[in-house]
């Protein structure tokens, strides 16, 4: 079947120059509906990318997303999210970006078509057999992106990939390839839109269903965060009251004690 890049075909909307404020952000807006219709028609594939990745890190391993520009900048997004919020090592959940640490605030040219970088990035950070590596490219042809996984592939690395066109050269290298097809952009060929915004909807779904699985949540609750501001430490002592039935100054208290929600749930039970 031949590979057409949805991502790039021209817009349903023409002359956005001539539109209202109001008409242009109502567009973009009726757009963006579409996107988690799409991401739900890819729940199947999201799935099945999950349970391998919760087995590989149940093994010891660790979870990279690795990607060019938007994409890799939503991948170190979610990765550097994963610490505060669930209590994980920053180094179980890891985002690379072709162009390295500059890259995530400025462009740097070329650096998505260099088709070694990837590896080598990886190869940077002991990438082994026991670890997961989920590409991200909204065209689904980066190079350095298709590249690493390929290389993960000849290593028995387990992959996946989230992609907005059907069928691309970056499903072919992944053996959990995530299609979510959302079709023409509002400003035509900007994939930071809706491609990135189903982008980083898969990101959600995929590190927040792990650390579920990996039992970072408790009821329905971030148990293991690191309380490092007022606010977090004000939703520590929350949860305390609620699950305890306890005064706020009895859940300081035992906050203050354990320094965690979990462990001072954990004390204040037996």
């Amino acid at each position: 079947m031949d590979f057409i890049k949805i991502t790039e075909q021209p817009s349903a909307y023409n002359h956005l120059e001539d539109m209202s404020v109001h008409e242009v952000l109502t567009n973009i807006n009726k757009e963006d509906q579409s996107v988690p219709l799409a991401v739900e028609k890819a729940i199947p594939q999201i799935e099945v990318a999950v349970q391998a990745i919760v087995t590989q890190l149940k093994k010891g391993g660790r979870l990279f997303y690795i990607g060019a520009g938007t994409s890799g900048r939503l991948g170190i997004l979610d990765a550097s999210e994963c610490p505060p919020t669930y209590g994980v090592s920053p180094d179980l959940v890891i985002g690379l970006i072709a162009g390295g640490d500059y890259a995530i605030r400025h462009a740097v040219e070329n650096a998505e078509d260099n088709a070694n970088q990837g590896w080598l990035d990886l190869q940077a950070h002991q990438i082994n057999a026991n670890d997961f590596v989920i590409g991200i490219a909204a065209s689904g042809t980066t190079p350095y992106v298709i590249h690493a996984l390929e290389s993960c592939q000849s290593q028995h690395i387990p992959t996946a990939c989230i992609t907005c066109n059907p069928n691309s050269p970056l499903r072919q290298v992944a053996q959990f390839p995530i299609e979510v097809v959302v079709g023409p952009e509002f400003v035509t060929g900007s994939s930071r839109m809706k491609a990135g915004t189903a982008q980083k909807l898969v990101l959600n779904m995929i590190s927040t269903t792990t650390m579920i699985q990996l039992g970072r949540v408790k009821g329905n609750r971030m148990v293991d965060m690191k309380m490092t501001n007022a606010k977090l430490v004000q939703r520590g002592i929350a949860m305390l009251q609620q699950e305890l039935q306890i005064s706020e100054d009895e859940a300081t208290q035992l906050l203050n004690q354990y320094k965690s929600v979990r462990s001072a749930l954990d004390h204040a039970k037996l």
